[in-house]
Order: structure tokens, then C-alpha cells, then sequence
């Protein structure tokens, strides 16, 4: 059986602050994504071919959002973000990012580590209780 791993509190932002980042976090040429609860979003680059973005997501976030102890799920590389404050964290599932904002964060200079773990935890909530809080579709010209 797997075994869930261990996660720090994670400290909610308010959904607008939450959204209002991850569109500053996201190049604009991918205009296809879809935001959970917990900060963790999942760009699709070929959503025209996508019927339902809301299904597709959240078969997504089941199979990669959930760490699981000794696993790829544990895995996390950390970017610092240009054009907004705070990091993405990604992990093994392709498009799929984590915001993480630096007032969730305990200390004024949070390490790599630290940052990517936080994340991790916050994909891992988004994986086991997903819920959709923006869907962001091209609008078709």
C-alpha cells in the first residue's frame, strides 16, 4: 500500500490574491489552464482538442497531484517568478505547477528546500481533495 506522505500546515491565500498571481505566473501565450483550491494549476497546450478542460484537469490532479512517500510524487524543482512575487513549484506531472506566495512562507528568507516542499504539500492537497476554483479557456477568434 502507498503511504501518504507527511505534509506542514498550508496556510490558505484568498482565492482573488491566488488568481491574480498565477495569471502574472503564466506565459500568455498558454491561455488553456485550469487553478484548484490550493494553489496547484495545470496549463494544456493543445486544449482545442480537449472537449471538457474541467475533466481533464481533474484526471490530472488524481493521478499526479497525491506524494507518495519513496516515489517520483516526492520530486520538486523550484522557479523564482519575473513577473509577480513568489516561486512555482513543479513536480512529475507535465504542466502541472504549484504557486506558492511568500507570505505562506514562515520566514522573510524562505530556502529552495523549504519553498518546494511547501509546494508539494500544496499539490498533494489539490490531489487528494481537488476542487476547480478557475477555468481559463482561449476565447475562439
Amino acid at each position: 500500500m502507498k503511504q501518504k506522505a507527511d505534509h506542514q500546515k498550508v496556510q490558505e491565500i484568498a482565492e482573488t490574491e491566488l488568481l491574480y498571481h498565477v495569471r502574472l505566473s503564466i506565459n500568455p501565450k498558454f491561455q488553456d489552464w485550469v487553478l484548484f483550491k490550493n494553489g496547484t494549476y495545470i496549463i494544456f497546450e493543445h486544449a482545442e482538442e480537449i472537449r471538457h478542460l474541467e475533466s481533464a484537469a481533474l484526471k490530472l490532479i488524481k493521478e499526479f497531484g497525491p506524494v507518495y512517500i519513496g516515489e517520483r510524487s516526492e520530486d520538486f524543482d523550484v522557479t523564482d517568478l519575473k513577473n509577480t512575487e513568489g516561486w512555482i513549484v513543479s513536480g512529475h506531472g507535465y504542466g502541472m505547477y504549484t504557486y506558492v506566495s511568500p507570505h505562506e512562507m514562515k520566514s522573510q528568507t524562505p530556502n529552495i528546500a523549504d519553498i518546494g516542499l511547501l509546494g508539494r504539500d500544496k499539490r498533494d492537497l489539490d490531489g487528494r481533495n481537488p476542487v476547480i476554483i478557475h477555468l481559463n479557456r482561449k476565447v475562439k477568434e
